[in-house]
């Protein structure tokens, strides 16, 4: 069973910048996609960013890109999600997860989820 533990969350105001790390108890944490997703109120959960096993790839949600990086660093099992001008709508549960093989930005294709860490922005 892997474990997921995500960490960063906060209250800011918008135009602030948060980091958010996720870390994996999984063994294999170098082998898999590491993604992020986010819940608002009210709203389902969408892809964010995500990240492939060595880094080389990453893919991002239109209404993130040029705001949030998606980075790793194996070594520790741990993935982060750097966040930039942030915006009231950014406000969500932000929930890390992971997934072998391929990159996907669709929630049910990933196997291991973190219980999530709130993001504030307020305006």
């Amino acid at each position: 069973q892997v474990q997921i533990t995500e960490s960063g969350g906060g209250l800011v105001q918008a135009g602030d910048s948060l980091k958010l790390s996720c870390t994996a108890s999984s063994r294999t944490f170098n082998l898999q996609v590491m993604g992020w997703f986010r819940q608002a109120p009210g709203r389902e959960r969408e892809f964010v960013a995500a990240i492939s096993y060595n880094g080389a790839r990453t893919v991002y949600a239109k209404s993130v890109e040029g705001r949030f990086t998606v980075s790793r660093e194996n070594a520790e099992n741990t993935a982060y999600l750097q966040m930039n001008n942030l915006k009231p709508e950014d406000t969500a549960v932000y929930y890390c997860a992971t997934k072998s093989e391929f990159i996907r930005t669709t929630a049910n294709e990933y196997n291991y989820w973190g219980q999530g860490t709130q993001v504030t922005v307020s305006s």
